[in-house]
C-alpha cells in the first residue's frame, strides 16, 4: 500500500511538473510556429513568400554560415590544441590554464567584442599609452566578417576544450602502451588510435560551437552593424527595431529559418557519430598522460602566451578605456581617473537600475529552477518512464536554439496571453520566463547527476519507515543534492547576470539588463562608461568561477565544467 501510495504521489508530482515546463519550453516555440504560417488567422505562407523570397535574407544567412563556420574552425584549432595538450601531457599548472582558458567562454560576447574594439583600433587606450596605436583614421580590422568570425572563435574555443577534453580523459594510458607494443608509433597512433576514440567528443564539440556561434548576437551586433555586416540574429533585431504590420510574422519566419539551420546542424552532428563505433572495454584505468621532456618548458609558454593574447592583453585594453577621461584619449598619469566607475556605480539611474534588474532576474530565476529543479530531477532519475524521457529532450529545446528564436517566441506568446487577455510584453516578466525557459536545463543537469550518484538505500529506508515523497525529497535528499543544486543555481546566475541574446529582443525603456545597457552605451557612443560596466561585469564573473574552484573539491564530478 506503501509503494503504491508512492507511486501515485510520484506520477502527480510529474504531472503537476510537467505543465510549467510545457509552458516555458514547448509553447513559445509552437505559438512561433503559429505565427509564421498564419495570417490574419488564416493559413497562408505569405510571410515565407515575403521573407524567404528576399535578397536580404539570403545574404545575412550566407554570411552567418560563413562567420559561424569559420569561428567554428578557429574554436576547433584553439580549443582542439589546448584539450590535447592539456588532456594527454605532463604540462604543469593543469588546473590554472583549464580555469584561464574558461574565463573567455564565460564573459559576455557583446563585452568580448567591446575588449577587442579597444584593443585593435587607433583610439585604443592601451596602444596610445604606449605609443604603437594605428594612424587615426585607420580602419577598424575587426569591423568585416572575419573579425566577427575570430571572436567567435575565441569564444567559443572552451566548448570544443571541454567536450574533447572529457573524451581525453577516458583514454587509458595501457591501452596507448599496448599500441606502442604492437608497434604503433608517432603519427600512427595518433592517426589510428587516439583521434578515433577521441572523434565523437570532436564532433559534438565542433557542432555545440556552430551552434552557438550562429545563434550569437553580442559579438556581430558589435562589429556587424558598424560595417554593415548582417546576419540572422542581428537582422532580426533590425527588423523588429523598424516596426510594422508584418514585422511579427516576418521576424517568426527569421527565427524559423535559424531554428532550422541549428538543427541541420545538430542533425549532422549525429549522423557523423551514428557512423562511428569506437569504444573502450572494460573499466578506465589510469589517463594518458606523455611526457614532453625538454619540450614541456616551450610548450606551456606556448599556452600561456595564448591565454595572455586572448584573454589578459583584451581585458588591459578594457581596463585602460575605462580609466580614461573621453574615448581616444592618451591614458597617462596626469588623466587617470575612476570617474567612469563613479558614474556607473553611483550616478547614473540606467546603470544603477540595470545593475538592480540583472541582479534581481539572476537571483529569482535561479531560485526558481532549484525549486522546480529538486523534485523534477527526483522524479526523472527514480521513476524513468516514457514521459520523463520526453521531458528530458523538451527541456533541452530552449537553450539548444538560438537565443533570438526563445526571444521572439516569448514576444508572440507573451505579448497578450491567451485567455487572460494581459500583455508582459516591455516588462521584466517576459524576461524572467524566457530565463526560466533558457536555463531550466543548466540548473537540472548537475542535480539529476547528484540524484544518479546517491544511493536509492537512504530513501527507501525512509520510505520503510512511512515518510512520504515530500517528507523524503525533505529531510533525506535535499540535503544530499544541496551542493549540486546550489552549484546550479550559480551558473544560473552566472550566465543570466550579464546575457544579452536573449533580453535584446525583449527589453524596454527602464527594464534594462547589464548585457543591453553595454551594448546600447557603446551603440550611443559613451564607450568609457561601457567599458566601466564591463569591468565590473568580469570582476563579477572571475569572483564567481572562482568560488566554484574553492568549492568543486566538495561537489559531484561533472558539476563544476572546468573542473580537474
Amino acid at each position: 500500500m506503501t509503494r503504491s501510495t508512492g507511486n501515485r504521489s510520484s506520477d502527480r508530482l510529474l504531472y503537476w511538473l510537467l505543465l510549467p515546463v510545457f509552458v516555458i519550453s514547448i509553447l513559445p516555440i509552437v505559438r512561433l510556429a503559429f505565427e509564421g504560417v498564419f495570417v490574419g488567422g488564416v493559413p497562408s505562407l505569405d510571410y515565407f513568400r515575403d521573407v524567404l523570397g528576399s535578397g536580404a535574407t539570403w545574404q545575412a544567412t550566407a554570411n552567418s554560415l560563413y562567420t559561424a563556420g569559420l569561428g567554428t574552425v578557429i574554436s576547433l584549432v584553439i580549443g582542439g590544441a589546448f584539450a590535447f595538450l592539456v588532456a594527454l601531457t605532463d604540462v604543469r599548472a593543469k588546473a590554472a590554464l583549464v580555469f584561464c582558458f574558461m574565463i573567455p567562454m564565460m564573459i559576455p560576447p557583446q563585452i568580448t567584442a567591446l575588449s577587442w574594439v579597444q584593443l585593435t583600433g587607433p583610439s585604443s587606450a592601451l596602444l596610445n599609452a604606449f605609443g604603437i596605436a594605428p594612424p587615426m583614421g585607420s580602419p577598424q580590422p575587426l569591423y568585416s566578417a572575419e573579425g566577427i568570425a575570430l571572436l567567435l572563435g575565441i569564444q567559443h574555443a572552451s566548448i570544443v576544450f571541454l567536450t574533447l577534453r572529457a573524451n581525453l580523459r577516458m583514454i587509458p594510458s595501457e591501452q596507448i602502451e599496448a599500441a606502442r607494443l604492437a608497434g604503433a608509433r608517432g603519427g600512427r597512433l595518433w592517426w589510428q588510435i587516439i583521434l578515433p576514440l577521441t572523434s565523437p567528443g570532436l564532433i559534438a564539440g565542433t557542432a555545440m560551437a556552430f551552434v552557438t556561434a550562429l545563434g550569437n548576437f553580442g559579438i556581430p551586433a558589435m562589429l556587424g552593424i558598424p560595417a554593415n555586416y548582417p546576419t540572422l540574429p542581428t537582422l532580426i533585431y533590425q527588423k523588429l527595431a523598424g516596426f510594422g504590420p508584418s514585422v511579427l510574422g516576418e521576424v517568426s519566419v527569421l527565427a524559423m529559418l535559424i531554428g532550422a539551420i541549428a538543427i541541420c546542424g545538430v542533425a549532422i552532428h549525429h549522423r557523423l557519430l551514428a557512423n562511428r563505433d569506437y569504444r573502450l572495454m572494460g573499466m578506465v584505468g589510469r589517463p594518458l598522460d606523455i611526457r614532453l621532456g625538454a619540450r614541456r618548458s616551450l610548450i606551456e609558454t606556448v599556452l600561456w602566451a595564448v591565454l595572455i593574447a586572448i584573454l589578459v592583453v583584451p581585458l588591459m585594453a578594457l581596463i585602460a578605456t575605462s580609466l580614461v577621461p573621453a574615448f581616444g584619449v592618451k591614458l597617462n598619469f596626469s588623466n587617470f581617473s575612476f570617474d567612469a566607475f563613479n558614474q556607473v556605480l553611483f550616478v547614473q539611474p540606467s546603470t544603477i537600475r540595470a545593475f538592480h534588474n540583472s541582479f534581481m532576474l539572476s537571483v529569482g530565476a535561479a531560485m526558481t529552477l532549484v525549486l522546480v529543479c529538486l523534485p523534477l530531477a527526483y522524479v526523472m532519475v527514480r521513476k524513468p518512464s516514457k514521459l520523463t524521457k520526453l521531458i528530458n529532450l523538451l527541456v533541452e529545446v530552449p537553450y539548444a536554439l538560438p537565443g533570438v528564436v526563445l526571444a521572439i517566441a516569448c514576444i508572440l506568446l507573451f505579448i497578450k496571453i491567451p485567455l487572460i487577455e494581459i500583455s508582459l510584453y516591455g516588462t521584466l516578466g517576459i524576461i524572467f520566463i524566457a530565463y526560466l525557459a533558457r536555463f531550466l536545463v543548466i540548473a537540472l543537469r548537475p542535480v539529476m547527476n547528484s540524484f544518479t550518484q546517491l544511493d536509492p538505500a537512504l530513501e527507501e529506508a525512509a520510505q520503510a519507515c512511512g515518510a512520504g515523497i515530500w517528507r523524503r525529497l525533505r529531510d533525506v535528499l535535499l540535503p544530499l543534492a544541496a551542493p549540486s543544486a546550489a552549484a546550479g543555481a550559480l551558473l544560473v546566475f552566472l550566465t543570466a547576470f550579464n546575457e544579452l541574446t536573449v533580453s535584446a529582443l525583449l527589453w524596454s525603456a527602464g527594464n534594462e539588463t547589464l548585457g543591453v545597457l553595454i551594448f546600447n552605451l557603446d551603440d550611443s557612443g559613451d564607450t568609457v562608461l561601457a567599458s566601466a560596466v564591463a569591468v565590473l561585469v568580469v570582476l563579477v564573473v572571475i569572483a564567481l568561477m572562482s568560488c566554484f574552484q574553492l568549492a568543486s573539491r566538495r561537489l559531484p564530478k561533472g558539476v563544476v565544467p572546468w573542473q580537474t
